[in-house]
């Protein structure tokens, strides 16, 4: 006899909405922007001292942008495939390696929502949805993603192609990659994506991400601060 949905089910199911943004490797300094703009002169600095942070807070003015290309971040970031989606359309001065569904099964983790909202005017105007909808939302998610992953490990257990099993599986996915860009693109990317009409989901990734680079180098990020949260 063929076997029930709750005998075919095997995996234990996550259901979360936390997005992980983890800084892993990191060779960024404010004087090495500073050393980077003064090679022109065929100078270097060995300190950062008031002179230099006024250096950099013209280069951040008058958008010369290249001496802040000359640091690195690499992230390992765990997201929803939507997530995933999105940020991967920045794609100069940022590399992506990606967790493959072609060569590896995919977790049963799925994100769920805890703020569901409603569209109300254009389409970066919201309004969070709460009570009875919000939670009914929430249920019928967590009932199709059971249902598309046993559909998803019923496929592999039959010898399909993991590539062509993974059609089962929804953008509410979660995937894990890493991702390294130089401190110039990290300031493109959060001034986009932490921003007020960015999606709420990627801002979780870019205010992590901004925190690294408040973290290491201070003194750019302050500059990119004041200078309007524009990259130079």
């Amino acid at each position: 006899m063929p076997q029930g949905p709750e005998e075919e089910f095997t995996s234990e199911m996550h259901f979360t909405d936390e997005i992980v943004c983890e800084l892993v490797q990191v060779c960024a300094s404010d004087l090495m922007v500073v050393n980077a703009a003064r090679v022109s002169f065929n100078r270097e600095s060995e300190e950062l001292g008031d002179k230099e942070k006024g250096l950099i807070n013209f280069l951040m003015k008058n958008h010369h942008g290249t001496p802040f290309e000359h640091n690195m971040f690499t992230f390992r970031v765990e997201a929803p495939l939507f997530v995933q989606r999105e940020q991967m359309r920045h794609r100069i001065g940022h590399s992506y390696n990606e967790w493959s569904g072609r060569y590896a099964k995919m977790d049963p983790k799925f994100y769920v929502p805890s703020y569901v909202r409603t569209q109300v005017g254009g389409p970066y105007d919201f309004e969070e949805v709460n009570g009875d909808a919000a939670n009914v939302f929430r249920i019928h998610l967590e009932k199709t993603y059971r249902a598309l992953y046993m559909e998803y490990e019923r496929a592999l257990r039959q010898d399909v192609a993991k590539e062509q099993a993974r059609y089962f599986l929804p953008v509410s996915t979660y995937t894990k990659y890493f991702w390294t860009c130089n401190a110039r693109s990290l300031m493109h990317f959060v001034g986009l994506r932490n921003h007020p009409n960015a999606m709420f989901e990627i801002a979780q990734v870019a205010k992590s991400a901004e925190n690294s680079l408040i973290d290491h180098m201070p003194e750019t990020a302050s500059r990119y601060v004041e200078h309007g949260r524009i990259a130079p």
